[in-house]
Order: structure tokens, then C-alpha cells, then sequence
């Protein structure tokens, strides 16, 4: 079974499973992207601050010359990095990436965070006296409109923002020529963001999630009292349909029109989050149940 698509507000379709490529190595992505579109995955999620664009090109270089796939079949995904929001660096950074992964356009460009860096080669750039970041005065208002003129040029179909909360998405909305197409959040039952959430629904953004399995590897935050893949409510639904963990968590976003990502360089669990989360749907009650997870906890955060 092929995963079914979400209609995006630009009429493009985008798969509602796409294969996650943060942390995952470049000495070994390529031959994962590479598995990823024989069990039949088209959608990847990127970003130049990943590290390893060019790998993932290399994957989908050679399925395309093998007549695998085409371009026409995949939905590329990548991300404006923080140190490029400068308007005039817009354009060459999406160019970049372009380069990276081979192709002539992306799918989905997103804005990564709302907040800039100092701009320069240094994608982490840190203040001498304090240690901590170095941010720049731009507003992502005038990222944004960069960003809009990549849509005209033709070097995206469509572009969208990541990490971005109620109050950002409601500004943008309101001087945005070209709304966000896609908004992309941590999200998962230690975090719902239900407001966020029904305010995209609202105006017609669709919604990615990541991390959506937990995040066991986060240099971060560990919130819960359990890893989620552990949690005895997730364990004892999973019984229940006899899925595993990651499979109930997947479909618990899906079923609720949210896009995930999930990453993984296993074939078998490829396979899995690919082939096995739509011949089963979960009962309110056990929606509920996951619902009442939340605490607000997130295993990603940006600190200063």
C-alpha cells in the first residue's frame, strides 16, 4: 500500500510519510535514501544544516538514472538555515541546496527558525564574551518576502516555515503575499499543540510533524516520565492492535491529517512506518488516551 497524499493550498500533493534526514550520517543516508525509494517512499525532508544534502542527492540521482523514479515523483523538502536570513543571501543558500541535492527545484522550502544568526561560514556563530549564539537583527518578515521571490523564479513550488508559534504564523499571515504553505513543528503526545495546530487548519497549512516518535538521540530536552516508545499507554494500545510503539504513535498524527517524517537509516523499520499505519485506525478513546500525555515537553530547543 502507497501512503496517501495531503493537498496542499498550492494544489501539489505531499505525501503523508516522508523519510526524516536530520542526525543521520552521510556515510550512511545515501544507501538509506536509496532503500527508502525502492520500499517506495517519495518524500524526503532536508536541510542544509543537516550535513548531508549531497548524499541524499546521490541517492536520488541514481534511482532517477536507473528509471526508478522521476523528479515528477518526489516531494523534496529543505530549509533556509538561520545564518542566511539576510534577503539578499536567500536566493544563493536555496541555490545551494539545489545543487546539493541535484535538482532544478524543491517541493517545499522552509524557513527553519524564526530567528537569524549572524550571517557568515560559521552556521553556528557564538558571541566571543558569552559563548552563546549570535543573533542578527532581521526580521523573518523580510526573510519571508525573499523567500516569496524564489516562488516566482521558479526554484520552489511552494515555501513554509518551521518552529514557528501562534503569534509568528499570525503576523506573517497578515503581510505574507504568499502564505506558508506547510508549517513544521515538534510534535508528538508530550507535545500536542492543539492550538497551533487547529490555527494552521484554519488557513489552510498543512502540518509536518517531527520528532514524532520521541527523540531518544536529542542532545536536548528529555521531557516524560518515560522515553515515548517506552510510555505503558503507547505499549498497551500497541497491544491492542498488535502494532508496535512507533507504528501507534504515527498513526495517531496521521489520522489526524498531520504529515510525519520520521527517520531512519533500518530498512525494516523504513518498511514498517512506510506499510503499516494505514490498515488500522485508532478508537477515540485510545486517541484520548494518548491525548492526555501531554505536558507540554519538548526534546527540541533552540537555546541562546
Amino acid at each position: 500500500m502507497s501512503t496517501p497524499n495531503f493537498l496542499l493550498s498550492n494544489g501539489k500533493n505531499m505525501p503523508m510519510v516522508g523519510l526524516g534526514t536530520w542526525r543521520s550520517p552521510p556515510e550512511v543516508i545515501t544507501q538509506a535514501v536509496k532503500d527508502a525509494i525502492d520500499i517506495g517512499y517519495r518524500h524526503f525532508d532536508c536541510a542544509h544544516i543537516y550535513g548531508n544534502e549531497a548524499q541524499v542527492g546521490s541517492a536520488l540521482r541514481e534511482k532517477m538514472d536507473e528509471g526508478v523514479v522521476t523528479r515528477d515523483n518526489l516531494f523534496l523538502t529543505s530549509k533556509l538555515w538561520n545564518t542566511f536570513h539576510k534577503p539578499e543571501l536567500v536566493r544563493s543558500a536555496c541555490e545551494t541546496s539545489l545543487r546539493n541535492l541535484g535538482v532544478d527545484y524543491l517541493d517545499l522550502y522552509l524557513m527553519h527558525w524564526p530567528m537569524a544568526y549572524k550571517s557568515g561560514d560559521n552556521l553556528y556563530p557564538t558571541c566571543p564574551d558569552t559563548g552563546k549564539a549570535a543573533f542578527e537583527d532581521i526580521d523573518y518578515v523580510d526573510t519571508w518576502r525573499a523567500m516569496e521571490d524564489l516562488v516566482d523564479e521558479g526554484l520552489c513550488q511552494a515555501i513554509g516555515v518551521s518552529n514557528f508559534n501562534e503569534q509568528q504564523i499570525n503576523r506573517l499571515l497578515t503581510v505574507a503575499k504568499l502564505k506558508p504553505v506547510v508549517l513544521q513543528i515538534e510534535c508528538h503526545p508530550y507535545l500536542c499543540q492543539k492550538a497551533l495546530i487547529t490555527l494552521c487548519y484554519d488557513n489552510a497549512i498543512a502540518v509536518t510533524a517531527y520528532s514524532s516518535l520521541g527523540s531518544g538521540h536529542t542532545p536536548y530536552e528529555k521531557p516524560g516520565a518515560y522515553p515515548l516508545l517506552q510510555h505503558p499507554t503507547i505499549l498497551s494500545i500497541a497491544e491492542k492492535y498488535g502494532r508496535t510503539a512507533a507504528q501507534v504513535l504515527l498513526r495517531y498524527q496521521t489520522q489526524s491529517g498531520i504529515i510525519v517524517i520520521p527517520r531512519s537509516v533500518s530498512k525494516q523499520h523504513m518498511h514498517d512506518n512506510f506499510k503499516r499505519i494505514w490498515d488500522f485506525g485508532l478508537a477515540i478513546d485510545d486517541i484520548k488516551a494518548i491525548d492526555d500525555l501531554d505536558c507540554n515537553g519538548r526534546f527540541m530547543t533552540m537555546k541562546a
